[in-house]
């Protein structure tokens, strides 16, 4: 039952931090560090992962007119007089490009990468440190104007792949990105929202056709309550976000995740 009750918890820390700019890796890291998660490094990053993909699909469900609308538009630039160059292909092409960073280090790095999610506390707290003060600067702002285009793609996708590092907000650090590059900022989160999905997606199918999944170190029980979790509170976290972020409130965030990085690294080197 404890196990059980911690997997929800990490669902719904998972459900809310992941669209908040505040890191979900790195407060899922905090909490099993916290609750005594007794799991190995692999089998917390397949928590982790699994975690993810929920709110990967509450993203797909909050976005699915616009998803829809890509796939439309995708099928429907080919005709009987050949093929047409769309707004849709030109999204897709740019979510194709911002992925590559992101892909290039998870399969070089990926057994490196996951020993980092095996309660670094103090690496977290510098990360969040960090993340903290990206979104303060992206508050400041002012010229937020233009569209997402091929250079901003892999700048964005850049920082999509730093942000795999536990305590790096990944919405965070793509929307700051993107608003510093002069993005608008309602474009810029759902660039940021949409351009996670196929690399979370990808990711589980590359993890089940390496037999991943076969581990009996978490129950299906768990697992499954922890992706309801996650999956119910990522669809209130997503839909808040997008508000908050046209109207410029990340400079708060900011201050939390100041607050929490100082906690996590005093905690960890002189209280524990």
């Amino acid at each position: 039952m404890e196990s059980i009750i911690e997997s929800i918890v990490l669902g719904i820390v998972q459900g809310l931090t992941e669209f908040l700019p505040v890191s979900s890796s790195g407060h899922l890291e905090l909490v099993k560090y916290f609750v005594g998660y007794k799991g190995t490094a692999a089998e917390s990053a397949f928590l982790t992962i699994v975690l993810h993909a929920a709110t990967a699909l509450s993203t797909l469900v909050v976005f699915r007119k616009d998803v829809a609308e890509i796939f439309k538009g995708l099928f429907s630039a080919f005709s009987k007089n050949g093929f047409t160059w769309n707004d849709e292909w030109d999204f897709s092409m740019k979510i194709v490009l911002s992925m590559i960073p992101a892909v290039i280090v998870g399969l070089l790095f990926e057994e490196k990468i996951e020993m980092l999610f095996d309660r670094q506390i103090v690496l977290v707290g510098i990360m969040l440190i960090f993340t903290g003060l990206l979104l303060f600067l992206a508050d400041q702002a002012k010229n937020t104007t233009k569209k997402v285009g091929l250079p901003q793609s892999l700048i964005i996708g850049i920082s999509q792949a730093i942000a795999i590092l536990p305590g790096i907000s990944r919405s965070g650090a793509t929307i700051s990105t993107s608003v510093l590059l002069g993005v608008d900022r309602s474009k810029a989160a759902r660039f940021s929202f949409l351009m996670v999905i196929p690399l979370i997606f990808g990711k589980i199918a590359k993890d089940v056709i390496d037999g991943e999944f076969s581990t009996d170190a978490t129950s299906t029980a768990e697992l499954g309550l922890g992706f309801a979790a996650a999956f119910l509170t990522g669809l209130i976290a997503c839909t808040w976000m997008i508000s908050l972020v046209k109207k410029a409130k990340l400079k708060y965030f900011s201050y939390y995740c100041f607050a929490i990085g100082i906690f996590a690294i005093v905690h960890k080197l002189f209280l524990n």
